[in-house]
C-alpha cells in the first residue's frame, strides 16, 4: 500500500479515510521527481489553506512520471522550493505513471504538451480531462465562476463542472505559442532555476485552485 507521500490518501492513519465523493488529480511529469512533485504539494497546500480540511472538500491530489523514477525521492531542490512556499515535501515516493493512475483520475495536468499526449495515449477516455498545466490554466480564466456550482453544492462538484467547461473551451482559446503551455525541466540545473519554476508552477495554479473552491488566496 502507498503512503500519503505519493498521493495515496490511504496510506496515512493519522488521515481519516477519504469521503465517498471524490475528485483525483493527477500531476504528471517525466521522472516523478521535480515538476510533478513540486506541482502536487502546491496543490495540497493551496488547497488545505483555502478550505482547511485535511481532505480538501474530497479533492484528492497524487503524481506520477511518464519516466517514473519509482521509489526515489524528491529531488533536493525541489524540496527547497516546497519550503520556500511552506508547503510539506516529507514523505514523498516517486511512482512510474501506469494505467489505473489515469483512469482513476477526474482531472490529469501535465507539464508539457508531450506528457499530455502520452497520457492520452494510454486510452481510458483520458482526453477531455487531461490539460497541461499551464493550458488549464489559461481555459480556467476564462470560465465565468457564476456559471459553475455553488459552494453549497461541494468542492468535488465544482471540480467536475470546471473540467466540462475548460474541455468545451479548448479549441476557441489556443495558447498563443506552443511555449506558452510548457513547465519546462529543473532537472540538475542549480537552486535559483527550481525556484523560478515553482514561481511559474505557484501562478499557474492559483486561479485554479481558486475555481476550484471558490476561495481566493489569502492576502
Amino acid at each position: 500500500m502507498r503512503g500519503i507521500g505519493n498521493g495515496d490518501e490511504t496510506g496515512d492513519p493519522a488521515q481519516p479515510g477519504p469521503p465517498r465523493d471524490t475528485f483525483r488529480i493527477l500531476h504528471v511529469s517525466t521522472g516523478n521527481v521535480c515538476r510533478s512533485p513540486i506541482t502536487e504539494r502546491l496543490t495540497r497546500h493551496a488547497l488545505a489553506d483555502r478550505l482547511g480540511d485535511p481532505l480538501w472538500g474530497g479533492v484528492i491530489v497524487e503524481s506520477a512520471g511518464t519516466w517514473g523514477h519509482e521509489g526515489a525521492p524528491m529531488e533536493a531542490n525541489a524540496e527547497a522550493v516546497l519550503a520556500d512556499f511552506g508547503a510539506d515535501a516529507s514523505g514523498f515516493v516517486g511512482r512510474e505513471l501506469l494505467d489505473e493512475h489515469v483512469i482513476r483520475a477526474d482531472l490529469v495536468l501535465t507539464a508539457t504538451r508531450d506528457h499530455r499526449a502520452q497520457v492520452i495515449s494510454m486510452g481510458h477516455s483520458a482526453g477531455l480531462r487531461t490539460f497541461t498545466l499551464k493550458e488549464f490554466t489559461r481555459l480556467v480564466r476564462a470560465i465565468d465562476p457564476a456559471t459553475l456550482p455553488p459552494l453549497e453544492d461541494g468542492v468535488v462538484a465544482r471540480a467536475r463542472a470546471l473540467v466540462r467547461a475548460a474541455a468545451a473551451l479548448r479549441g476557441w482559446l489556443l495558447a498563443p505559442t506552443a511555449e506558452a503551455d510548457e513547465v519546462y525541466d529543473p532537472y540538475g540545473a542549480p537552486l535559483p532555476f527550481f525556484r523560478s519554476i515553482g514561481d511559474e508552477i505557484h501562478q499557474a495554479l492559483e486561479p485554479v485552485v481558486t475555481a476550484l473552491t471558490g476561495v481566493p488566496a489569502r492576502t
